[in-house]
């Protein structure tokens, strides 16, 4: 192959790599940081200053919709539109602060545990996570599908 061809290949090689690379992660959208000094709760309106109550909705292309409780991604998600596609749903971890999926974390409602707006819920990035955490100790499990139910088509978000 002469040094012509041999460079296109390398080429259109080296595009398509880099193609596949963006399709990849265009699906895998991370947790936006969160400024705990400027950033709201998109659904009460409340300054979003304890991480480890948080929560967020991040889609490709779309701004991240932080909560600052459990309970108002909650009414958010069932009083809202739809989510945008490829929308992923990120916890605080209670103890650790660290974001964790919401289809992988573990709930908890905890009645006497004050949280920003009342709920008693806080999320664990596992079973473990969740049993080492002392407030969880008079809390009841609670199901991620009762966390984080599927939004009812035709409602407005607020």
């Amino acid at each position: 192959m002469t040094a012509r061809p041999l460079a296109r290949a390398l080429r259109a090689a080296a595009l398509a790599a880099l193609a596949a690379v963006a399709a990849c992660g265009a699906d895998d959208v991370g947790p936006a940081t969160l400024d705990p000094d400027n950033d709201t709760c998109r659904f009460c309106r409340m300054s979003v200053g304890d991480r480890r109550f948080a929560a967020q909705i991040v889609a490709p292309g779309e701004e991240p919709v932080f909560f600052d409780d459990l309970g108002c991604l909650t009414h958010f998600v069932t009083g809202g539109d739809p989510l945008p596609p490829g929308a992923v749903v990120y916890v605080s971890d209670h103890a650790s602060r660290e974001w964790v999926r919401a289809d992988r974390a573990v709930f908890t409602r905890v009645e006497r545990l004050d949280t920003p707006m009342g709920s008693g819920l806080i999320a664990h990035a596992d079973a473990a996570a969740r049993d080492a955490d002392p407030v969880t100790r008079e809390g009841r499990p609670v199901a991620v599908a009762d966390v984080v139910p599927p939004p009812r088509p035709g409602k407005a978000g607020q």
